[in-house]
Order: C-alpha cells, then sequence, then structure tokens
C-alpha cells in the first residue's frame, strides 16, 4: 500500500517572522505527520491594504534565514513569482498542481480559524484542503457549532495542533521595535540582527 504523503502549508505576511511561527510550523511536522512545511510569502494581501507591509526582499531574507537549517522547511514561490490578488484558494490549488497526489493541510492560528468565513470563497478552500491545522489559543474565540454552518463540513477538517503558549504577534513586535522596547527573545537571533542591521520597522538603536 502506497504511503500517502502530506504537506503543510504555511501563508502569511511574516513581517516579521517570529518564534511562534517556528514553534506551529514545528509541532505541525511532528503532530500531523507532515514530510515538510511550504512557507508561502505572501506579497500584498488583500486583507491588509489598511497597513504599510515591509518589503517583500526583507520579509524573504527573513524567511530564509529562520528556516534554513531546518529541512523539513521549505520556501514556496507560489504566491511571489504570481501576480495579485494572492487568495488561499488559488495559493492551494497551485500547489496542487505543483504537488500531485500529496495531502495538503493548511496551518493556521486560531484567530483565523473565527475569521475563516470572511476569507475568499471559504468552502471551496475547505474542499481544496485536505485538512487545516490549527493551532487554538483560549481567548480565540472559535464557535465550531457557528463556523459550520458558515462552512459546512469544517468540522471533520480540523486538526488540533497543541503546542506551548507563545504570546507573541508580529503587531506587537513591530510596536515594541518602533517605541524602542525590548524584542530580541521573540525572534530567532539571524531575523533580530537583520532587523538591526537594516534598521527595520523603526529600530533606533
Amino acid at each position: 500500500m502506497e504511503r500517502l504523503i502530506r504537506y503543510g502549508v504555511f501563508g502569511g505576511t511574516f513581517d516579521p517572522l517570529h518564534l511562534a511561527h517556528l514553534e506551529l510550523a514545528s509541532e505541525a511536522i511532528h503532530q500531523l505527520n507532515l514530510e515538510r512545511v511550504l512557507w508561502v510569502l505572501t506579497p500584498d494581501p488583500p486583507h491588509k491594504q489598511e497597513r504599510i507591509i515591509n518589503s517583500m526582499e526583507y520579509r524573504l531574507e527573513m524567511l530564509r534565514i529562520a528556516t534554513g537549517d531546518t529541512p523539513e522547511f521549505q520556501i514556496s514561490m507560489v504566491d511571489i513569482d504570481r501576480p495579485p490578488p494572492h487568495y488561499a484558494l488559488d495559493t492551494v490549488c497551485l500547489l496542487k498542481e505543483e504537488y500531485p497526489g500529496v495531502e495538503l493541510i493548511y496551518l493556521i492560528g486560531g484567530d483565523s480559524l473565527h475569521d475563516l468565513p470572511t476569507w475568499h470563497k471559504p468552502r471551496e478552500l475547505a474542499a481544496a484542503c485536505r485538512a487545516f491545522g490549527v493551532m487554538r489559543r483560549p481567548a480565540d474565540g472559535v464557535d465550531i457549532s457557528t463556523l459550520e454552518i458558515s462552512i459546512p463540513g469544517i468540522t471533520s477538517k480540523i486538526l488540533d495542533i497543541q503546542a506551548p503558549l507563545l504570546e507573541i504577534s508580529s503587531s506587537d513586535i513591530r510596536m515594541r521595535i518602533a517605541e524602542g522596547r525590548p524584542f530580541r527573545y521573540f525572534l530567532p537571533p539571524g531575523v533580530y540582527n537583520l532587523i538591526r542591521a537594516r534598521r527595520l520597522y523603526g529600530y533606533k538603536g
């Protein structure tokens, strides 16, 4: 019997990439039996048009620095190599063409699961993915029964990822840097050094 191959799909702006991102990807590989995690950098996300996002080149450099020493981590250029808008559904469909026969598990946090009904064609996205790997938090406010009404069948596609609670967010890190507060230990060392060297996010040193 042929063994099923599973890849995780981890999309985001990663502005900046931090330790909680790496924690989710690492635990997903272990708990969901993934061969690898495909990191999909979104250059210009449709739902974040209201704020300025750091350049794609710097975010890609941070991603390469943070994932380069982990063989199971692979950066996908699927969104970088195509014009916007970059919807998750289109990303998954393109990856299914690129990796035929591979089961794709879309990795998200509990906050994204809560907002899933507002995504572009969420029912079609749920149908395209084998499952959603979700790192839940006590305050994410997800009501699965309500979610099931909006996206029928989603309940059976949710795979919980258990991991230590790291209260880290990219928005908080950006605010800390701009305000001159400590931020070093929220980030991989290479990413921290890059932010300081390039004086990103208003870093003044």
